[in-house]
């Protein structure tokens, strides 16, 4: 489907506009699953860590929340429809869903770090793609921003798994 960018001119290119999107709607499934997984996980931990965990998981899926509200409306403000069904999330996910067997709390923490570090090396890549390739200084900055709140999240879920 082609994008319609209508009156959108902001200075960029439709391709470098288009390239940027396409950076950041698979950020924006990848986001949400990893949300659905943290929230899942802060339903379902037990334990000896229950309390501290259940607290953490909330804070870590708030600030998701967070997230894939100002990058679905990123794509909005870039020209484009942000997706919003379940169904196109897990088609443009580079994360896996949990399965539905119970897991330990060692084992939701482990799975979200190892999400946590897939988004940090995909951001990393994206974050060279959006300057270099798309000449979008404004998502690279956006991005970066991210990539800081990944590593903060991935290093709190390291010190967890310790």
């Amino acid at each position: 489907m082609a994008i319609n960018f209508g009156l959108t001119d902001i200075g960029l290119t439709d391709g470098d506009r288009a390239g940027a999107i396409g950076l950041l709607k698979p950020l924006l499934a990848d986001e949400y699953v990893l949300y659905t997984k943290t929230r899942n996980f802060h339903w379902n931990v037990s334990g000896p860590h229950f309390h501290d965990l259940h607290k953490f998981f909330e804070s870590q899926y708030e600030d998701l929340d967070e997230k894939i509200d100002e990058i679905a409306e990123f794509i909005r403000a870039l020209g484009d429809q942000s997706p919003g069904s379940l169904a196109q999330f897990l088609a443009s996910t580079r994360l896996k869903e949990v399965s539905s067997e119970p897991i330990t709390a060692p084992a939701m923490v482990k799975g979200l770090l190892a999400d946590h570090q897939t988004i940090i090396r995909q951001l990393r890549a994206d974050l060279a793609a959006a300057g270099d390739q798309f000449h979008a200084a404004d998502v690279a900055d956006f991005l970066t921003g991210l990539l800081e709140d990944h590593q903060k999240m991935a290093w709190m879920l390291r010190s967890c798994a310790e």
